[in-house]
């Protein structure tokens, strides 16, 4: 069973038909939304500042998600896909973006609406990445503009693929 603690005087709050896997850790001020996937070794701590997760989204395996004291706060939107030992902290995400494995997203970063921000890639704080861009390297940097409904259509699959799979790991349970 996934460690959920409260601390400060905040409890975590989880949607409906959402899997955490055994072992991730969810901790204070953090509200996920209904049919997400938080998966293993994945990290959200929501103990310094609030952390806030729409619905349809996936967590991948060793992904940490915090803030900074009374400085930021972690938002992400509806239809998101977090790839794996991905770190944001006090970023936002907006609704159908792809964060590619083992990207850093930081403090005060937008990832605007279909994005993708590539693997490997640092997105500096304050960053204000273009809705329906790729952005790659480190530092990240603009790439390409991409179609938005093959954005959408590519994302929704992988949101699609990772409700299909925690459905695995429920019926296990």
């Amino acid at each position: 069973m996934a460690l959920i603690k409260s601390v400060r005087g905040f409890t975590p709050k989880i949607g409906e038909n959402c899997y955490l896997a055994d072992n991730a850790t969810i901790i204070g001020d953090v509200e996920i939304g209904s049919d997400c996937s938080i998966w293993f070794n994945t990290v959200l701590r929501g103990d310094v500042n609030l952390i806030r997760i729409g619905d349809r989204v996936n967590v991948q395996d060793g992904t940490v998600i915090h803030t900074l004291y009374q400085k930021s706060v972690s938002i992400i939107g509806d239809d998101v896909s977090i790839g794996h030992n991905v770190v944001i902290h006090g970023a936002e995400v907006k609704s159908g973006a792809l964060i590619g494995m083992g990207a850093i997203v930081l403090d005060h970063a937008v990832i605007g609406e279909g994005a993708i921000i590539a693997a490997g890639s640092v997105v500096l704080s304050g960053t204000q990445v273009e809705p329906g861009s790729i952005y790659a390297g480190v530092p990240a940097k603009f790439v390409k503009k991409v179609d938005p409904e093959q954005s959408k259509e590519m994302n929704q699959k992988i949101a699609s693929n990772y409700l299909m799979y925690s459905g695995w790991f429920k019926d296990e349970d």
